[in-house]
């Protein structure tokens, strides 16, 4: 960790259009779709084994979009979000109906989905990604449950 960087800044490896790394494919069905080579680069004074340079190819995960605006769902949650309109375009119509009939559950329930969707916490219905109009601050978020929680790595040592 903190060893390279990857993307490499220095080249344009990222897709405006589609937001991704160019080589990118949607699917989950095959295990190289999904995943994209990317040119990174090491940090000052390490040389890779591989390419005897500083500089060396990684598959980075790919996050498909299906033209979800972070924008447009922030817009709408905080001036419409008192009628449901934010969830409709998310994709969730049971709560958007719920707080078209009660005024955004008394305005509360506007509040927390300004925060969630502003947070990226509730997303496109179909869990796809949101467009963001940049590349850069997207949340991933990491759940853990009982099964990942601490589970003991192989380069850990038993300390008595």
């Amino acid at each position: 960790m903190g060893q390279y960087i990857c993307p490499d800044p220095s080249q344009n490896q990222i897709d405006s259009a589609t937001q991704q790394y160019y080589g990118c494919t949607k699917g989950k069905d095959v295990p190289s779709e999904g995943e994209a080579n990317v040119w990174c680069i090491a940090a000052d004074k390490i040389i890779c084994n591989e390419t005897k340079n500083s500089t060396f190819y990684k598959k980075m995960p790919c996050k498909w979009t299906n033209g979800y605006s972070l924008e447009i769902a922030l817009l709408l949650s905080v001036f419409l979000g008192m009628f449901g309109l934010d969830r409709f375009y998310l994709g969730y119509p049971g709560i958007g109906l719920a707080k078209l009939c009660t005024l955004g559950f008394m305005f509360l329930g506007q509040l927390l989905d300004i925060i969630l969707i502003a947070a990226q916490v509730v997303g496109p219905s179909d869990g796809s990604a949101y467009v963001i109009p940049f590349y850069g601050a997207g949340v991933t978020v990491v759940r853990s449950d009982n099964e990942t929680y601490l589970l003991p790595q192989a380069d850990w040592h038993n300390i008595t």
